[in-house]
């Protein structure tokens, strides 16, 4: 499981802030921490930065390779801001990302094929697409052919499933997870696959962020997933991926992770046997699941009910 850190990103009022007054120190920071915790990758999303793309763009890569020799991953929605960073990266990069939006579809695989960079291609078009069907019809249909006519090759493309908050949209939270279960098996090898994991939490309270996206990290895993843009600084989330990867039941949370991947892997459900009602954190992650399958309507005090 490759891990693309997320927190270089503008949706951050400090990262937003840190990036206009040009604070090296700042972003050279969350960059060096993230590579230290273990990321495989960082994610930097200036957002569309419509007046100065270019050179924010290349200031905040030339910024991060000063500190850092990790791959990056260019998030813009500006076609020359997404090139200057392609033009100043040292290691192959990757476009995030494509879509089939006219617009995204035109201009992404291209870029990417002209630089050797990897390619994010996500499962939608303009609007969201509410069903794994329709999101693999996209994928199938209008992703892959353009991909194939650019030159691109499937081995360095990862399609995005589409993660949306639990918080207001929790039914299309096993769509996400069914859409990577089925593209898994369109082709053989089968093509890579890549989430925004932290998109399921969006608008949650902090403090339920975590387990909210480690539970949905191992269900995700357990239908084939190869990487996650994701917060490498959260332990949780490395300590849940070890326990999948290692297979390791020495704890009881550890069994009750394992029950939960082999019931997704066998598109199975996770039964209350399963779960030790005396045991704080295997309720939590029991009721976490219960919120992600749609079987409880999310609200901030779930875990207290």
């Amino acid at each position: 499981m490759e891990i693309v850190g997320e927190r270089i990103h503008i949706i951050s009022p400090r990262v937003k802030n840190a990036i206009a007054k040009r604070e090296k120190g700042y972003v050279q920071g969350l960059a060096l921490r993230q590579a230290k915790a273990g990321a495989h990758a960082l994610e930097l999303n200036i957002g569309p930065q419509k007046k100065a793309g270019p050179e924010v763009m290349g200031w905040v890569v030339d910024t991060i390779q000063e500190v850092v020799d990790l791959p990056l991953s260019l998030d813009t929605t500006n076609v020359a801001a997404m090139e200057t960073g392609l033009k100043r990266a040292k290691k192959r990069a990757i476009v995030n990302s494509a879509s089939a939006a006219p617009e995204r579809l035109e201009t992404m695989p291209p870029l990417a094929a002209k630089y050797n960079a990897k390619l994010i291609a996500l499962c939608m078009g303009k609007n969201i697409l509410p069903t794994a069907e329709e999101r693999i019809n996209v994928a199938l249909e209008v992703l892959m052919p353009r991909i194939l006519e650019v030159g691109l090759s499937m081995e360095d493309v990862y399609f995005d499933p589409l993660i949306l908050t639990v918080s207001g949209m929790q039914e299309y939270a096993l769509q996400a997870v069914e859409t990577v279960r089925f593209l898994k098996q369109v082709s053989d090898p089968p093509p890579k696959t890549m989430v925004g994991l932290s998109n399921v939490s969006n608008g949650v309270p902090h403090e339920g962020r975590s387990l909210i996206n480690c539970t949905y990290l191992v269900m995700l895993m357990a239908a084939g997933l190869d990487a996650a843009i994701a917060d490498p600084l959260d332990k949780r989330l490395w300590e849940f991926m070890r326990i999948v990867e290692e297979r390791d039941d020495s704890t009881p949370v550890g069994r009750l992770l394992l029950r939960l991947y082999d019931a997704i892997a066998s598109m199975e459900e996770l039964s209350p046997d399963d779960v030790d009602m005396s045991d704080p954190e295997q309720v939590a992650i029991y009721k976490t699941v219960q919120i992600l399958e749609n079987k409880v309507i999310y609200a901030d005090s779930y875990l207290r009910v």
